[in-house]
Parts: structure tokens; sequence; C-alpha cells
């Protein structure tokens, strides 16, 4: 008796369109754990964000911080997604935050190979081993004068230039707040 029955090519093929990237996600990303909203609102305030700027989430998940900054601060927002699970949740209700203002993108893609150079804030929610990988392409790219702001996870080799603290009744993570 088979457990599974065996698969078309058609279905091998789709399996495999759907698992390489998800599982490339999840170790070089993280899995996909949404931000709180109220979270994501503080993230935002402390990246002192000024009209014009442009602001890149990696992991976007499902686009609730680009979205939010995009509607409520005007600014370029573009969020990053290599998960097409989660890549197509988040444009099945990018028109509901559209109705609300927002402008935001959101790309299915690798953000290690992006170009940060003329981003002004970088925003993520990842994983340790991946919040280094960031750390020494951001330190390659990003110009001075540039903010990134990580929910839960420091990167340790830099000096943040304010920590939110955790709060523990209500299950928050830190923030910590980087500049270049």
């Amino acid at each position: 008796m088979e457990l599974f029955p065996p698969l078309s090519p058609l279905q091998s093929a789709l399996l495999a369109i759907i698992l390489i990237p998800t599982l490339i996600a999840l170790v070089w990303g993280a899995p996909w754990v949404p931000t709180p909203k109220n979270r994501v609102r503080k993230m935002l305030e402390l990246a002192k964000i000024k009209p014009g700027e442009t602001l890149y989430d990696l992991g976007c998940g499902d686009g609730r911080l680009v979205h939010i900054a995009s509607a409520e601060y005007g600014i370029q927002a573009v969020g990053f997604e290599f998960s097409p699970v989660i890549y197509f949740m988040a444009k099945m209700v990018q028109p509901f935050y559209w109705i609300k203002g927002s402008r935001a993108k959101i790309k299915f893609k690798n953000f290690y190979k992006t170009d940060f150079s003329n981003i002004n804030i970088i925003t993520c929610y990842l994983l340790p081993h991946s919040m280094r990988s960031v750390a020494k392409k951001c330190e390659k790219e990003l110009k001075k004068g540039s903010r990134l702001v990580s929910y839960a996870f420091p990167i340790l080799t830099w000096k943040p230039t304010h920590r939110e603290r955790r709060q523990k009744k209500k299950a928050y993570g830190p923030i910590w707040v980087y500049h270049r």
C-alpha cells in the first residue's frame, strides 16, 4: 500500500516551484511570523522617516509594514518576499491596503540580490544567522545616514542607536535601531 500516490510530472514541477523558494526563504531568511501592527508602527516611528525616502522590508511577509509606511508616511516602500505561498498571500491582501492609500510594492525576489545603495531605511524581522548576512551586505552597500530597524533580533557586530525593550506581558519582541 502506497502512503502517497506518485506525482505526475506537472505536479512534481509545481511542488518544486513552491518548495524550493520556500525552503530557501526559511534557511536564509526566517519563517513567516507576523509582526504585531502596533510594533510595526513603533518600528516606523523609530525609523524617523522623512518625506521622499525609500524603505525596503526584507522578508516582508504579508506586506503590512510597507503598506503602512506607504499609506501613513507617503514614502516609497518595497517589500521582498521569497516564499511563494506568503508572496501570494501578500498580493491577495494588497488591494485592501490600496484602498487605504498604500502604493507599496511587493516583489517576489531574493533581497540578497538587490542593491541597497540608494535605500534610506531597511526594516526586517529575520533570524540571527540572517541578520549576520544582512549586516555584511549593508556594510558594503548602505549609504551614510541610512537606518536599519530590526524586530526581535539584533546585529551583534553593530552598536544600536536605540533599543525598544521587549514587552513580556504582550509577548512583543525588542526593536533595534541602527544608523550607518
